[in-house]
């Protein structure tokens, strides 16, 4: 069966399907049940930007002289111990993951808002590219410095961790995906990088008490992006049914390889 455009579909309580109208307001109202149900109405637009929230990662590289470079960003996620990340293809940071194939993945709390806001507009490139510098960008140098963090040595890769980070994870690089390869104008522009996990580490008033290797969920408490701005995370919502699957259960065997790795 085919709807009119602009229509929202309800049932009632026969089973029936039935067209509520989403034109003249805001919101169309639906009879379910006898019950009253507001249905928002959808508004086609075009942001800028899709950063509808996403943890910041603070991501530590080799510079070339050995020297560690440390950016924000937030269009990362995570697929067992691997990750996701995306970046600018002429990055500092992508350079120098591309040149070492390392880096650490360090993952700040809410509390950590003010020291991740003064890495903002900075670049580790000398001189900074024409388009960061036409949104504002300004060379550092010392990053750790700036945003007043302290490096601490990795265990499986040359860029320090970040201390004061509450979840640190050293990787390596395993494949390069480019992205908008289909559009001349953005070709070579952005690409994703994957990287697979090496050694997790975490301070210990995150971990689950009474467990080896869980997080405490309602005690971690990451630093969100959306749409470029900076919050933290509530309380649990609602009770998870996902979450009746232990963890365990979903153990990837990147982890015995990591085991492997001094």
């Amino acid at each position: 069966m085919r709807f009119p455009q602009g229509a929202l579909h309800g049932f009632s309580g026969t089973g029936k399907r039935r067209l509520i109208s989403a034109s003249g307001g805001r919101a169309a109202v639906a009879r379910l049940s006898g019950v009253n149900t507001t249905f928002p109405t959808h508004t086609a637009i075009e942001p800028g930007i899709l950063y509808f929230g996403t943890p910041v990662v603070l991501i530590s590289t080799s510079n070339e002289d050995g020297s560690a470079n440390l950016a924000p960003m937030s269009s990362a996620f995570w697929l067992g111990w691997r990750a996701m990340l995306g970046l600018g293809a002429r990055s500092k940071t992508t350079l120098n993951l591309l040149r070492t194939r390392e880096c650490v993945l360090n993952l700040p709390s809410s509390a950590m808002a003010a020291a991740v806001d003064r890495l903002a507009l900075t670049t580790g490139s000398d001189p900074v590219p024409p388009l960061k510098e036409k949104r504002g960008y300004f060379h550092v140098a010392d990053k750790f410095g700036r945003a007043g963090l302290t490096p601490v040595p990795s265990e499986t890769v040359a860029p320090p961790r970040v201390a004061e980070c509450p979840v640190a994870m050293e990787v390596v690089l395993e494949s390069v995906h480019p992205f908008a390869e289909d559009d001349e104008a953005q070709r070579g522009g952005i690409v994703g990088l994957e990287v697979r996990v090496q050694r997790v580490f975490v301070h210990d008033d995150i971990r689950l008490p009474g467990a080896d290797d869980h997080v405490d969920p309602d005690a971690w408490r990451p630093l969100i992006m959306s749409f470029q701005k900076l919050y933290g995370l509530g309380p649990q919502v609602h009770e998870s049914t996902l979450a009746r699957i232990p963890e365990r259960m979903y153990r990837s065997p990147d982890i015995e390889r990591a085991r492997g790795v001094s």
